[in-house]
């Protein structure tokens, strides 16, 4: 079975039609073309049955059912060329033989057999023409010849180049059909993708801006909970200390108000404009203003005002790193000293601070627990060991947590050390 163009480019909207037709107006058309052929035909079967003495009516009989065949061009092109050729000597057939040389064009017949029905119905046409026009003696034998190619020509190359350019165009449509529905799977592929990395990016924002919000209020409230049971303690016996102690509770919250009005304020300047998520992240944990290792001494002040027992050690020249090795150098040391004084109550506390060629190392560790020393009963969300080593894995460094032999417990990292 052979289709042509015209039914393969309905197919696409979906088969309605009967028999082999795809679309029913197809058939509609066919059926349209095949009485209008079959009365053609039937006409002219009239002039043929006077020629070839036989009685007219099976001359229309035949005409008839050769002009009917043009309804099969959709499922035989070749077929209906081949009867369209074999009537030709009858002179019947106009319409047979340009509609089926048209669809053979169309179809998706090899282009040899094309070519061959074409150039014999071609010749066909040509010899039937001469045989008719050579016995006119008014005519010469060169106007003759003429007239014979011309009607020949023109009875069998338009058809053919009109279904040739229809073809052609059928396949670019689908080709240009495929193309784009191929870019629109992969348009549509890439907007997963993109949602994908925009909810990643989203993500890992809130993973950074919980992670600095900890780091910001967790070791100034643990601080101001230990004052605040000092207070608490010695509050009837040495008021002067009490009094001590509240100042450094509200200078300590005023700190910690302070660096959270500072990082919101960068969250905020971000928003106003719509930035690709990526741009938001690089916002959080990066802040230029953030704190830096020279600020360290007054990091371990602050948990000796607090009670701890906390000896700094600083070894190598110090030079200023790049501003995010500075803050999480910075964040890690505060963070340690936050879960000393929420499970290490009372413990001695060294915190060491290298300064190497191309790198920077820290580390904070404490001693057994005091028995004697009360429980703070600070919350711990689980989260401050996790924190460290993202924020010190994310800038290429090393970082390594545990118990210590002794019954303390122990934290080490070591950042590349960035020049600023």
């Amino acid at each position: 079975m052979t289709s042509t163009g015209e039914e393969q480019g309905d197919a696409g909207a979906g088969r309605d039609g009967p028999l082999w037709w795809e679309r029913r107006r197809s058939a509609v058309l066919d059926v349209g073309l095949g009485a209008v052929s079959a009365v053609e035909c039937a006409v002219e079967g009239v002039g043929f049955a006077h020629e070839a003495g036989i009685p007219v009516p099976a001359g229309v009989l035949f005409g008839f059912a050769v002009g009917a065949v043009l309804l099969l061009r959709r499922r035989w092109p070749v077929a209906v060329v081949l009867v369209g050729i074999a009537v030709s000597p009858a002179a019947m057939g106009f319409l047979l033989g340009v509609v089926g040389l048209y669809t053979l064009a169309t179809s998706e017949v090899p282009r040899r057999i094309t070519a061959t029905l074409t150039a014999m119905s071609l010749a066909a046409t040509y010899v039937v023409m001469y045989l008719r026009t050579r016995g006119d003696e008014e005519a010469g034998h060169t106007l003759v010849v003429l007239l014979s190619v011309f009607v020949a020509v023109a009875l069998t190359v338009p058809p053919v180049l009109l279904g040739l350019y229809t073809a052609a165009r059928r396949r670019l449509m689908e080709s240009l059909q495929e193309r784009a529905a191929s870019l629109e799977r992969e348009l549509s592929l890439l907007a997963d993708r993109a949602e994908e990395r925009a909810e990643w990016a989203r993500t890992e924002e809130r993973t950074r801006i919980a992670r600095e919000m900890h780091d910001v209020v967790a070791h100034r409230v643990s601080l101001m909970v230990v004052h605040a049971a000092a207070l608490q303690a010695i509050a009837v016996k040495d008021p002067a200390k009490a009094v001590k102690n509240a100042a450094l509770v509200g200078d300590m919250g005023r700190q910690a108000l302070t660096e959270l009005r500072e990082m919101l304020g960068v969250l905020r300047a971000g928003t106003p404009k719509r930035v690709a998520p990526a741009t938001a992240v690089a916002l959080v944990g990066t802040f230029e203003d953030g704190p830096t290792l020279g600020e360290l001494e007054t990091l371990v002040g602050q948990s000796r005002a607090a009670g701890m027992a906390v000896e700094l050690d600083v070894r190598g020249e110090y030079l200023a790193y790049l501003a995010e090795v500075e803050q999480t150098a910075y964040r890690v040391v505060q963070e340690a000293l936050t879960n000393c004084h929420k499970h290490a109550p009372g413990a001695r506390v060294v915190v060491r601070l290298a300064h190497r060629e191309g790198e920077v190392a820290m580390q904070v560790e404490n001693g057994p627990c005091d028995g004697q020393a009360a429980e703070p009963g600070l919350p711990s969300g689980g989260n401050g060991l996790v924190g460290m080593r993202e924020r010190v894995l994310g800038l290429g460094g090393v970082f390594v947590s545990g118990p210590t032999d002794e019954g303390g417990f122990r934290v080490s990292a070591v950042l590349p050390g960035g020049r600023g």
